[in-house]
């Protein structure tokens, strides 16, 4: 009895247009079943589909660039529904990737990804040759297929575990008051928890202090806001971040807007009350759980998620926060509060050029609808002095423009800042003398102690003058003629809030 896949063979098609390519004397990788015998490749990343002795006629996806323990998946039950799931999905590269995807993903990629011309003269021809119809809803079919099938049955070659780095061991949870969330530093003594679970809600975020830690220097508090997997998602899709980008390409104001609207980016800075008297704070560190991205989760998220019973299809937030004890043996806690105060985020604003003193520049606060006037009051071109760099063979850039300025109406400290849109030219190599070697490497850009990018100062003014302020434009290796700044405001979208713990 001829097979499905004599049959497709007999067909002679191209099998490259739909990611099926035909490999004769293609090599197998360190990932690929024992027992395989592949059927085609997808022509990039090594990645190849296969029958599997003892596994009938069940069609695989072997993939080499994906993380351990996702190198195979099983995609159909036989051939002829793998070839139904092509006329339905266009191209290899769906049904290889489904494992990862939820539905919306999924059709969102079918979306983009419409069938070309070649494409679609190589599904006519199955479909009509075949007498074969579309899959009906392929992901439900791929998705169920995978859920219930058993990985452990599959067999590698002896040397896949050379190939494969081992599994990193889940370390116990202990919490110490110098250490992260993974480890410490040092002979100190894990801290003792005390489980809290006390949850509230800050701005409608569903938040949760699940346990504070008492240790001999201090106490440790940790908080996890919890972000659902649709609101994540639709922030990485309005920034196309699903498609692996690595953000070389957004501008300073794109990436500003990105950090403000990122639900998994919440800084605060928490303050702690002990008996009615307040702790020193003494650092803190955080991370996130991104459940689109699974295998991209570090270990340390992957221990708060194990040790607070997090639901790993959720997206978290997490902060610890360490306060010194005010005494010198540890305290009997009677009584604690906290309070939470969001730090100010950055709101990318107008941009403007001036040259005299005098000058003005109106402005509007774009989420109070404010108005503002900015005075120049003094613009000059200055130098930077090369004795304050220490590095003898390099040559760092100087010069600089300084704008002073006011404000009116007068805005609270802290409000707005103003940058200059251009960066700081790079440190280059001095030329050496003739005989000297040349290092050939790119030097990397340095923050400059001083006079930073965008910094800004205040002194205190008389009468409605408002505030004399400055900021600094970026250094260049020569003078520029003009300088583009920007406004950028800092502002707290939540009110502070106080919690009382025990």
């Amino acid at each position: 009895m001829v097979t499905m896949y004599e049959k497709y063979l007999k067909l002679n098609i191209e099998g490259s247009h739909i990611g099926l390519e035909y490999g004769v004397g293609k090599n197998n990788y360190f990932c690929t079943p024992k027992g395989a015998s592949v059927i085609g490749w997808a022509g990039v990343d090594g990645i190849h589909f296969c029958f599997v002795r003892g596994f009938g006629e069940m069609v695989f996806a072997v993939s080499p660039m994906n993380t351990p323990g996702n190198y195979v998946h099983p995609l159909a039950q036989n051939f002829k529904d793998f070839l139904r799931l092509l006329l339905a999905c266009g191209h290899t590269a769906a049904l290889e990737q489904a494992w990862r995807w939820d539905q919306a993903q999924f059709d969102g990629f079918l979306g983009e990804n419409a069938p070309t011309a070649e494409q679609s003269v190589a599904l006519d021809i199955i479909r009509e040759k075949l007498s074969l119809t579309p899959m009906d809803r392929p992901f439900t079919y791929i998705k169920g297929l995978q859920a219930g099938f058993d990985y452990r049955r599959i067999k590698y070659a002896e040397d896949y575990d050379d190939f494969v780095p081992a599994e990193p061991q889940m370390p116990e949870w202990k919490v110490y008051f110098d250490g992260n969330f993974c480890g410490h530093h040092g002979r100190e003594r894990a801290g003792k928890e005390i489980p809290l679970n006390r949850k509230f809600v800050w701005e409608d975020e569903a938040w949760n202090i699940p346990a504070v830690y008492t240790c001999s220097k201090g106490l440790v508090i940790d908080f996890y806001l919890k972000v659902p997997l649709e609101r994540i998602r639709a922030f990485m899709d309005k920034w196309k971040l699903l498609d692996g980008s690595d953000g070389t390409d957004f501008t300073d104001e794109q990436r500003m807007q990105i950090d403000a609207e990122n639900p998994l980016a919440f800084n605060m800075n928490p303050k702690a009350v002990l008996n009615g008297t307040g702790l020193l704070s003494s650092h803190g560190c955080g991370l996130s759980w991104n459940p689109c991205f699974p295998e991209g989760n570090g270990l340390e998220a992957q221990c708060v998620v194990q040790h607070y019973g997090l639901d790993p299809d959720q997206g978290y937030a997490i902060w610890r926060s360490a306060f010194l004890w005010k005494t010198h043996r540890k305290p009997q806690i009677k009584t604690l509060r906290v309070i939470l105060a969001q730090d100010p985020i950055a709101i990318s604003g107008p941009h403007f050029q001036v040259s005299l003193p005098g000058e003005q520049i109106e402005f509007t606060h774009p989420s109070t609808g404010q108005k503002y006037t900015l005075t120049v009051e003094g613009y000059e071109r200055r130098e930077f002095s090369a004795r304050h760099f220490n590095v003898p063979t390099q040559e760092f850039p100087e010069h600089y423009t300084m704008l002073s300025y006011t404000i009116l109406p007068a805005p609270p400290d802290g409000f707005l800042t103003i940058t200059d849109c251009a960066p700081s030219d790079r440190p280059r190599q001095k030329h050496p003398g003739p005989n000297v070697l040349q290092a050939t490497n790119e030097v990397c850009s340095i923050g400059i102690i001083g006079i930073p990018r965008g910094a800004t100062s205040t002194a205190s003014g008389g009468g409605n003058e408002g505030k004399l302020q400055a900021a600094c434009s970026a250094l260049h290796f020569e003078p520029v003629d003009a300088v583009e700044w920007r406004i950028v405001f800092h502002e707290k979208r939540c009110e502070d809030i106080g919690l009382e713990l025990i």
